[in-house]
């Protein structure tokens, strides 16, 4: 069983850096157990299961499966190693106040595109929680049991053609429409020219996602925060953060995407990272009337 230890260079929370990969409490291919991680990928090299633990000083990852070496090879990454919080200056109280309670925040970077590609189409336009349950009844019902010790019930995902096979009245059994298992099946079609955008700069990232219909800029961008650590990659287009981040900036209400933008100039080249901050904040607005059945919404 190979495995490999990573020493951040200064403060580090596993939780906060890694929660983005996990789709719901229940993700079939993300699971926290009394202090261990597990996670369940599809690798350039195969299925592989990676553990990850903490230790003094050190966060130690062992890894199952024909992608065990390619986990460990990029385990740094996935940790945040790539990522440079150094290089953010806060510009608002509130965002030295989240920087100074969360030094240990890093962005991680998995290098896998169509893992979160499929996730984020599953979410556009709809809440998250009926989002995490199409994902979790797809991958339960074709996900594969990943290897080593895995805590039951977990999957790894489907491959491209794994995806593009399910039939459709299977996707509508899970709560998808037409419109997003249509986006998913054509990215499938295009997965090695998408996975190329990995290790590419954001901007070029973002246009080659964006050549897909039904890839648009929230759904590119919520991917190329996960697969490349993408500091910069602000989500637009969401019904929800521009007035989270306009009411924490402001105490204004109402704000949209065109608002954030303006308020977030002086954090050009970190707009993520600064948008992630002002959540952990935790400043949002409270609501005037009662809360609608659906809860985050999403463009493409």
């Amino acid at each position: 069983m190979p495995e490999r230890s990573w020493v951040p260079p200064g403060p580090y929370h596993l939780r906060h850096t890694l929660r983005v990969l996990q789709r719901g409490g229940r993700d079939p291919a993300f699971r926290w157990d009394a202090g261990t991680l597990w996670r369940a990928s599809r690798t350039p090299q195969g299925p592989a299961t990676l553990r990850i633990t903490t230790e003094t000083g050190a966060v130690r990852g062992e890894a199952w499966g024909p992608g065990a070496d390619w986990a460990l090879e990029t385990l740094p990454a996935l940790l945040g190693a790539k990522d440079e919080p150094e290089a953010f200056t806060p510009r608002h109280r509130i965002v030295a106040q989240a920087v100074h309670r969360n030094p240990g925040l890093r962005l991680t970077q998995t290098g896998l595109v169509m893992e979160a590609l499929v996730a984020s189409v599953l979410e556009q336009k709809i809440s998250t929680r009926e989002a995490f349950a199409a994902w979790r009844q797809l991958l339960l019902r074709y996900g594969e049991s990943p290897p080593g010790p895995a805590p039951e019930g977990m999957r790894i995902p489907p491959t491209p053609s794994q995806w593009a096979m399910i039939p459709s009245w299977e996707w509508h059994r899970a709560g998808v429409d037409d419109k997003r298992a249509s986006a998913i099946l054509r990215a499938c079609r295009y997965a090695p020219r998408l996975e190329e955008a990995a290790g590419m700069e954001l901007a070029e990232a973002l246009r080659r996602l964006q050549l897909v219909p039904g890839i648009g800029p929230w759904t590119a961008a919520e991917v190329l925060q996960r697969s490349n650590g993408a500091p910069d990659a602000l989500t637009l287009g969401d019904l929800h953060l521009p007035g989270h981040i306009g009411y924490a900036l402001t105490g204004r209400r109402g704000l949209g995407d065109a608002d954030m933008l303006e308020l977030l100039v002086p954090y050009a080249g970190q707009r993520h990272r600064a948008a992630r901050l002002i959540l952990l904040a935790g400043r949002i607005p409270t609501r005037r009337e009662p809360r609608a059945p659906i809860g985050r919404i999403a463009r493409l």
